[in-house]
């Protein structure tokens, strides 16, 4: 089977070649591009995934509802889209929101060295989600309120770059903001800002990440 491949990017988010996806998450990895997608119910409700025990980084720990990369062919979107049956069985449209670069490392055993983008989707509470073996070992629903509570007892178990697209979200596409105001409400006010930037504080220094500017 063919080694997958990843988008390699420069600062900017311009498209400069490609590597092997882990080769790119080695310690020294290489900045590439990633995607990061956010499902919330109309309530403002987001669901949360548990990264499978075998995943090479940040295994068994709490993440957005799923993240993953482009390939050459694939806007954030499409990609992200052709993920969601791959991930949790269900299918549905996204919107994007914004992109972020980090670099953090995972232990000595590898690390993110990212520019993601951000996706958001409403689904109904009642959709039937599935946990794909090797992606995803548990599912729960939480509010803004309820996850800031959990990540001041330990933000150790929180994926970063999940952390940081919620921390983002209020510089999202001012049209994306409007479209989804009654649902992101809940998590865009000074009590998560603060939560949300504490924990990434644990993960990484302010230095090493950064919102990524879209093109005029």
């Amino acid at each position: 089977m063919p080694e997958e491949l990843v988008i390699l990017v420069d600062e900017n988010d311009n498209a400069i070649g490609t590597e092997e996806k882990v080769k790119c998450h080695l310690p020294n990895g290489k900045l590439h591009r990633a995607f990061t997608a956010l499902l919330f119910d109309k309530n403002g409700r987001l669901v949360l995934t548990r990264r499978a025990k075998g995943k090479m980084l940040w295994p068994g720990d709490w993440d957005g509802t799923f993240a993953s990369h482009p390939k050459e062919s694939e806007t954030f979107i499409s990609s992200a889209e052709r993920r969601m049956p791959e991930e949790l069985g269900i299918e549905g449209k996204l919107d994007y929101l914004h992109k972020f670069e980090y670099h953090v490392p995972y232990k000595d055993i590898g690390s993110e060295n990212e520019i993601c983008g951000t996706l958001i989707g409403i689904i109904d509470e009642t959709t039937e989600l599935k946990e794909i073996d090797g992606e995803i070992d548990e599912i729960k629903w939480i509010s803004a309120d309820e996850l800031i509570s959990e990540i001041k007892i330990n933000p150790k178990i929180y994926c970063p770059w999940m952390l940081i697209a919620l921390e983002l979200l209020e510089k999202s596409d001012k049209s994306m903001l409007d479209k989804h105001a009654n649902v992101l409400s809940t998590w865009i006010n000074g009590k998560v800002h603060e939560g949300l930037l504490d924990a990434i504080k644990v993960h990484l220094p302010e230095e090493k990440w950064r919102l990524v500017n879209e093109k005029n």
